[in-house]
């Protein structure tokens, strides 16, 4: 083999593996196509990946997935991804929840923590060379989204005390979130089944007084994001009309 092919395959060859560490399982036809190889290539790089040691599991017609336990050392960012990262913090400081903020900003802090000297000191240089307009820049209207993200994809139901945009009232709900929206007014919007309205609802995070978890849980809706917002656009000439 040629150095070119060498390292393509090797390039090939992490990636694959990076794929192995951020999802549950990975399928060789949808790995095939992603890197533009055959299957046949995909089973020949699974085998090298073995042989070097990695425990990968093969779940017949499912796909491959690491064994469980098994760590992989950090991934090394590259300057272009770096980058990529640092000029995203000013537009998530955007977002209008301060949880999301918080969290982006720590996540971003160990991302820096893991490059390179030279790569720190060109990060560092390219944060203090991005803004965004101050008019832009509001208070955080919201810290709650990241607390219902937890509690959506670990299904646990939330009580929730809601102010009303109408009658600008409160209320207390029993929500069982289902997904998230962002609104032509670029507002976070909690979509969710309501168990006072027994239907789905939409929810400004702003209007958001107080969410807490409890100790329920509930089964996983069968409807898609996807299909509940066709739903809405076919029935409302706005979908971003409020309904709670």
């Amino acid at each position: 083999m040629s150095i070119h092919t060498d390292m393509k395959r090797l390039s090939r060859l992490s990636a694959i593996l990076l794929q192995l560490q951020t999802k549950r399982l990975v399928n060789a036809n949808d790995l095939a196509e992603k890197f533009a190889v055959s299957v046949r290539t995909i089973y020949r790089d699974i085998r090298v990946l073995e042989q070097t040691g990695v425990p990968i599991a093969s779940i017949e017609g499912k796909g491959y997935a690491l064994a469980e336990g098994y760590k992989i050392p950090p991934v090394m960012f590259t300057e272009q991804e770096a980058n990529a990262l640092i000029t995203a913090q000013q537009l998530i400081n955007l977002n209008k929840d301060s949880s999301l903020i918080d969290a982006y900003k720590t996540a971003v802090d160990k991302v820096k923590a893991v490059l390179n000297y030279t790569v720190k000191d060109k990060v560092e240089l390219l944060s203090k060379r991005v803004a965004v307009s101050p008019a832009s820049l509001e208070q955080p209207t919201s810290s709650s989204l990241t607390a219902i993200q937890n509690a959506l994809t670990s299904f646990t139901v939330l009580r929730m005390s809601y102010r009303a945009e109408v009658k600008n009232d409160s209320s207390e709900r029993l929500i069982e979130p289902f997904a998230f929206y962002y609104s032509m007014q670029q507002h976070w919007t909690l979509i969710a089944f309501c168990r006072l309205r027994n239907d789905f609802r939409m929810f400004r995070l702003d209007r958001i007084e107080a969410v807490y978890p409890t100790d329920f849980k509930f089964a996983p809706h069968q409807l898609s994001l996807q299909e509940y917002l066709q739903e809405k656009e076919k029935n409302f000439t706005a979908p971003d009309k409020q309904l709670s």
